[in-house]
Order: structure tokens, then C-alpha cells, then sequence
């Protein structure tokens, strides 16, 4: 007996926030999202994962045919799960962009902590790039930034788009553009040509650290949530000279990729998921962290439980397995 709409849930669980999406495969793929949800994870993923969840049983009753997981807390929510498929978030991107254009090259992903390039011929990703360490061309410093000058992040883009004469702000880090645009502040450039300023050397920063050494092509998709930035979407666009586009649900595209993985996955093998269910609601989730003193590498051991029950460990390096608490 069928318990309702029959979807595959994705999940993408990032370091700001953690998105949910229930996708219906007899839609066409540019229109198989059903639902979602965008969660702030606060350094809490198992929390949030069970919100997420919890969110998912409140809506409706859905039949969940595949599970997958993507995301810096892939691991984690896989075991915690029991997902089917388990994927980087390159793979997870790059699989949203082909369902929706197989002609796709170019990936852009600024999202609120990282961004990443994609690159992409004839359907296969041939290389790519990840910012991990500077928060300056993300969207977070975006956030911080319209927080301090004391306007809503959604007027952002519109306000941008307003300059004439966008100020240079040096954007290599994010001390120094702080100081840059305060200093522009004092000297009484406006607001919009600061923030236009602001989002040209964002994307100076991307180009030139992310995307350096890349042959960008066209066609050219912008994803994450940055792609809601009207402002990085105009200047992003006239300093590649390339028209961008940006999918109708740009800011969960990894949580659609691992869950069209999960589907195919699936489909290939002919076997049932092997997902958890939503009773996992009721149970109690454990994680622990600690150097594994077995050998010398003193590896840095994460492990999750559930009712005291082992399910999985990740972080050895010569294989030793969990469970030894």
C-alpha cells in the first residue's frame, strides 16, 4: 500500500545551512522539486537534520523511494539515515545542471561559506575548484556587510544596480574590504556604488583565485545562494561577457543532484532503498570525536550512534574500524 507521493529525498548538509528536497521523478527535472527546505545549521547537524525530518512528516504524507546525502556533514547524515547514495557536492552540482542542460560547461557555486567552479565538456566534469579558506567571496561576508551598513540582504542586489559609478574595493580579504568600504563610507561615496563596488570584487576574487587558469564556457550556471544577488548576477555576467543563468531553484541544486543520484542509483541496482524511515525521529543520536590511539597515526575519529547501537566512524586513515568506545 502506497503511503502517499512517491519522491526521493536529497539532502545537501553544508556548514551554514542544510537543505531538503523531495523530488518527483515522473516530472521533467527542471520541475521535479515538490518540496523544500532551507535550514540554518548552526553547528548542530544532527539537530537539524531531525528538524528537517521532522518538517518532511508535518507536510504530507510521502512515500520515499531513495535517500542521498551531500555536503561537508555527508558522512553524517548518510549514517545517520542510512542513505543510499553518499556523494561530494562537485558530483551532486554537476549532476542538477546536466538534468536540467546536458550542454552545461560552466558551474558557478557561491553559497554562504564556500564557493566552487565546475567545469564541465560534453557532459563530464573535466575539473574544478574549491574556496575553503577565505570567507571574502562568499555569501556570509555578503550578509555580514549589508548587516553593518544596515540594510536588508534582499535589497542587496537592487540597491547595487543603482550605481553609476561602482567604487574599487579591495576584496582579496575580508579585513581589508571591511576597512576599504568604511573608508569609502567616510569619504561620502554612496551606499550603491559602495555595494556595487563590493560585488565587482567578489566576483574579482572568484576569477582570480577560484577560476584561475579555467576555460569558462558557455552556457554558464550560477548556483547557491549568492545566485539570488541581482547585483553579482549583472556583474558576474559583464566581467565573464557571457550571459549566466540561473536555475529556478538555484540555492538547493545540490540537494536536487544527490537526489536524481539516488534515483538513478537506484534504478541501475533494482534494489529498495535502504533508508531508515521517519522513525528515526524517535531515536537518540549520539556523536563522538577522539584520537584513535591504535597506531601512530592518531587519526581523528568521529562516530555516530543510535540507541547505543554502533552505525558508522570515518576519519582512519589505515582502516582500523569504529565502534571501540
Amino acid at each position: 500500500m502506497s503511503l502517499g507521493k512517491k519522491v526521493y529525498l536529497g539532502i545537501d548538509v553544508g556548514s551554514v545551512s542544510t537543505n531538503f528536497v523531495l523530488f518527483d521523478p515522473k516530472r521533467p527535472p527542471t520541475d521535479g522539486v515538490v518540496w523544500k527546505k532551507y535550514l540554518r545549521t548552526c553547528g548542530a547537524p544532527l539537530e537539524t537534520l531531525k528538524a528537517g525530518l521532522a518538517a518532511i512528516e508535518e507536510e504530507g504524507r510521502w512515500d520515499i523511494l531513495g535517500v542521498g546525502t551531500t555536503g561537508s556533514g555527508r558522512e553524517l547524515a548518510g549514517a545517520m539515515l542510512n542513505a543510499d547514495v553518499v556523494k561530494n557536492e562537485i558530483t551532486a552540482h554537476a549532476m542538477a545542471a546536466l538534468c536540467q542542460n546536458p550542454h552545461v560547461s560552466t558551474i558557478v557555486e557561491i553559497g554562504g561559506q564556500d564557493s566552487k567552479l565546475i567545469v564541465l565538456r560534453d557532459g563530464v566534469v573535466v575539473d574544478f575548484a574549491m574556496n575553503t579558506v577565505c570567507a571574502a567571496g562568499t555569501g556570509s561576508f555578503l550578509d555580514q556587510q549589508a548587516s553593518r551598513i544596515g540594510i536588508p540582504v534582499e535589497e542587496f542586489g537592487p540597491l547595487a544596480l543603482q550605481s553609476n559609478h561602482p567604487v574599487r574595493i579591495a576584496g582579496r580579504c575580508t579585513v581589508f574590504a571591511e576597512s576599504d568600504m568604511i573608508h569609502k563610507q567616510q569619504l561620502g561615496h554612496k551606499t550603491s556604488d559602495i555595494l556595487a563596488g563590493l560585488c565587482q570584487a567578489m566576483v574579482r576574487n572568484y576569477l582570480s583565485n577560484v577560476a584561475k587558469g579555467k576555460d569558462l564556457k558557455p552556457p554558464v550556471f550560477f548556483q547557491g545562494g549568492v545566485a539570488a544577488n541581482v547585483g553579482m548576477q549583472r556583474f558576474l555576467s559583464d566581467t565573464l561577457e557571457l550571459p549566466i543563468h540561473i536555475p529556478r531553484d538555484y540555492d538547493v541544486m545540490g540537494a536536487i543532484g544527490i537526489a536524481q543520484i539516488a534515483k538513478e542509483t537506484l534504478e541501475l541496482k533494482g534494489k529498495p532503498s535502504r533508508f531508515a524511515g521517519l522513525e528515526i525521529l524517535h531515536s537518540e543520536f549520539v556523536n563522538e570525536s577522539y584520537v584513535c590511539q591504535r597506531c601512530p597515526n592518531q587519526c581523528e575519529i568521529v562516530e555516530i550512534w543510535r540507541e547505543g547501537i554502533f552505525l558508522a566512524s570515518w576519519g582512519s586513515r589505515c582502516g582500523q574500524p569504529g565502534g571501540k568506545r
